[in-house]
């Protein structure tokens, strides 16, 4: 279920910075006049030649063997209808986010000012020598068929409108698991559409395809079963017209084993669920309301299996599943379309990924302990890193083996690591620890609640469902800033202003005097440092009454840092804090630590860090592979300080955790390049393990090196997060932005859920 996003919020967002969401970035050097005479003129003249010569170079010298066209009329945009092609482009946009972030495919999106269909393939055909492959968006039935099939027809480029095929394509993946589960075949189920549109017709063809026999298969529209008798249907419904005496849905749904929606909310009864047949299957896919809410079909059978178009319950019938890999192997083949047996294929490779072993990433994301297939488990989570992987190779294989791939691929395992390159540059990092902090949200203070960038941020996680907020600060001003911009949603939220005493500043302060009353800090000093609203939050946290303690947009470090040494401490068997900050790059999240507490480490402050970052690492559910990083290769300058502090630690570190991957000392590039690494120091333990954490000789260089990467906007970065804490507390860069204060709300929430069993006090 997508989360209450008000139209102030969505209204910022889309206009914000850089109106829009998407922008166009050279790929190639532009920095010298002679990189612009090769970009453009003289030099461009020799890449055009080569074209003119042979077509087939545009693909060798230019964008478009990986670029789609995202195109629209905007006569059916959502559920906003007939809106204007103008009004469908923020859309479209969406679409091509989408595409890039999930399969690394670039969109050019294209909004034609055109209803009439023959005139718009005209259009579409026009500019189609730009684009690898074209992706018809929101465009109203009938006219949707014709233009589709047209441009197939007259063109040697994917074409594939995705409100028809990507739905049917996602639901035949969870109808073959689901029979199969149920231990029925598809040739002879019984199933009933309810809608009649482009998305319906698309996918009984499609179930067609896959063995449901079309005199088995009964689809209604808003007057009814399509039936022989019907005088009243068009050629696009005449083709499910069928010789029954069932008229209504009610009765086709008696004894049927497949109930589809693609239609309007509501529509099903827990009645007609019951009459349907043994271990029924129902696919309510109207957004945002299904036809037979979630808890009204298990109420009305307890063997049924339920798919819906929701993200809040199990088995989403969800496009993202499907349409990014699908373009992404059409393209890495360069298939001249894309036909039954990729869209077959495609829906296949999706209902097997749900049969294999699921990734602990995975079950962190969904808050499971051990997602696998069944009634609540037929079709993989959206976010599974997977997917591009099995169904981008299984479509790619798909068009080599029906002939339509003009660039064949000949070595496959080199073609999963391309794909696996493509991931994007957050690896799904944020959105998968999203989802896992959505499914049990932790109370996290906020000190600074009378900040207006940490209340914006309260309200988008409250909206997300990720966290449960408590507020620290001045009442008044809180309750003003809500006022002043709209953030009614989240006024309902506690907020406490530690300078009105109470019971808790009492029991606060107690607990501060009894552990720093031998380091000479007095009852009465004691309640004057509880109001101070940072030492209270990490009282509030330490005695339980919170689960996460967050702080420092306003604040500098140390100011923030010091209530967390005096109150919560290490946690047991760690001597020494550390820092970590997690760096969102196109080569997946990077960890490098310690970039914020221990200035000088010496071998043992060395191996204390490895292991908080290894720890850290682990309890995302990722394998640590770490390097410790110097300025010399395995001592290659000397026995200096750093190459023997930083090789000494890795001595001791293969000796008490010799499961730990982690070597060193090693200069930055080798550790990041493998082919580097392994060509010259082939005895390393990381050869053939792609680095993922980082820790540094000394803080200055720890921080340097990230602060450097995110100025080169080369990474987002996200932290710093303190490990060794007893608690989940951690400080925010002094003026942190909205979205970095959402992000570490987000791992503070999931640094909570993963401490609970394992608290001390």
């Amino acid at each position: 279920m997508a989360a209450k996003i008000s139209k102030k919020v969505s209204l910022e967002y889309h206009a914000q910075g850089r109106p829009g969401k998407i922008e166009v970035i050279p790929t190639k050097p532009s920095n010298s006049q002679r990189d612009l005479s090769i970009a453009y003129s003289p030099g461009v003249a020799d890449p055009c030649l080569e074209i003119a010569r042979d077509k087939e170079n545009v693909y060798k010298y230019t964008a478009k063997g990986n670029l789609v066209a995202v195109i629209s009329n905007g006569t059916a945009v959502l559920g906003l209808g007939d809106i204007g092609a103008e009004a469908s482009k923020p859309v479209m946009e969406g679409k091509g986010v989408l595409f890039k972030i999930f399969a690394d495919i670039d969109v050019f999106d294209i909004e034609i000012d055109e209803k009439d269909p023959a005139k718009f393939v005209e259009h579409v055909k026009a500019i189609s020598p730009t684009f690898g492959g074209i992706n018809l968006e929101d465009i109203k039935a009938p006219e949707s068929f014709y233009i589709e099939e047209r441009l197939k027809a007259e063109l040697d480029i994917p074409v594939m409108h995705d409100d028809q095929h990507g739905t049917a394509i996602i639901a035949s993946a969870a109808l073959l698991n689901a029979v199969e589960f149920v231990d029925k075949k598809l040739g002879e189920i019984k199933v009933v559409f309810n809608g009649a549109g482009a998305s319906a017709s698309a996918t009984a063809k499609l179930f067609m395809s896959l063995g449901v026999k079309p005199e088995n298969l009964l689809m209604a529209d808003s007057k009814g079963i399509l039936t022989k008798r019907r005088k009243d249907l068009k050629e696009e419904k005449a083709y499910f017209a069928r010789e029954t005496d069932r008229d209504t849905l009610e009765e086709a749904l008696v004894d049927a084993d497949v109930f589809v929606g693609l239609s309007v909310g509501g529509i099903l009864s827990q009645d007609m669920v019951r009459s349907m047949a043994k271990n029924p299957v129902v696919f309510a896919l109207a957004n945002p309301n299904p036809e037979i809410q979630y808890h009204e079909a298990k109420q009305a059978r307890k063997d049924i299996i339920i798919a819906t178009g929701r993200s809040d319950h199990p088995n989403q019938v969800n496009n993202v599943l499907g349409f990014p890999f699908i373009f992404r192997g059409a393209l890495d083949v360069r298939a001249k379309s894309i036909n039954e047996e990729m869209k077959i294929a495609a829906a296949r490779a999706i209902a097997d990924l749900a049969k294999e072993p699921v990734p602990e990433i995975v079950n962190l994301a969904y808050n499971e302990s051990n997602l696998q297939f069944g009634a609540d488990y037929i079709i993989p989570k959206p976010f599974d890193p997977r997917l591009i992987t099995k169904v981008a190779k299984a479509v790619a294989k798909a068009a080599m083996d029906s002939g339509v791939a003009q660039e064949p691929i000949k070595d496959w395992d080199a073609y999963r690591e391309q794909l696996l390159s493509r991931l994007g540059r957050d690896d799904k990092f944020i959105r998968l620890a999203q989802e896992k902090a959505s499914k049990n949200p932790q109370r996290v203070v906020l000190a600074e609640g009378d900040d207006l960038k940490t209340l914006k941020a309260a309200q988008i996680v409250v909206d997300e469902g990720l966290a449960r907020p408590i507020l620290l600060g001045k009442r008044d001003k809180i309750a003003e800033l809500i006022n002043e911009n709209g953030l009614e949603d989240i006024a309902h939220l506690p907020v406490i202003d530690p300078r009105e005493s109470g019971p808790k500043s009492e029991a606060y302060a107690k607990l501060l005097y009894e552990k720093r009353q031998r380091k000479g800090i007095t009852m009465y000093e004691a309640r004057k440092y509880m109001r101070d609203r940072n030492y209270y939050g990490v009282a509030m946290t330490e005695l339980g009454d919170a689960d996460a303690f967050i702080s420092g947009t306003t604040k500098r470090y140390k100011e923030v840092i010091k209530p967390i040494f005096k109150i919560m401490g290490a946690s047991e068997g760690v001597s020494r804090i550390a820092g970590m900050y997690i760096m969102l790059t196109k080569r997946g999240p990077m960890f490098f630590a310690d970039t914020t507490v221990i200035k000088n480490p010496n071998v043992e402050d060395i191996v204390q860090i490895t292991k908080l970052l290894a720890e850290a690492i682990r309890r995302i559910n990722m394998q640590p592979r770490i390097a410790l990083l110097g300025y010399s290769n395995f001592g290659s300058t000397g026995n200096d300080e750093v190459s023997t502090t930083m090789s000494k630690a890795t001595e001791i570190l293969h000796k008490e955790d010799p499961d730990l991957i982690v070597d060193g000392e090693l200069q930055a590039n080798f550790a990041l390049d493998q082919e580097l690494l392994k060509e010259n120091f082939p005895f390393s333990t990381l050869v053939g393990k792609k680095v993922n954490g980082f820790v540094f000789p000394d803080l200055a260089s720890g921080n340097i090196a990230y602060k450097m990467l995110q100025s080169f906007e080369a990474a987002e970065a996200l932290g710093p997060m303190l490990l060794g804490v007893n608690r989940s507390a951690h400080i925010l860069q002094m003026g942190a932005s909205v979205r970095e204060i959402v992000n570490m709300i987000t791992l503070a929430c999931i640094d909570a859920q993963t401490r609970k069993p394992n608290l001390k006090r």
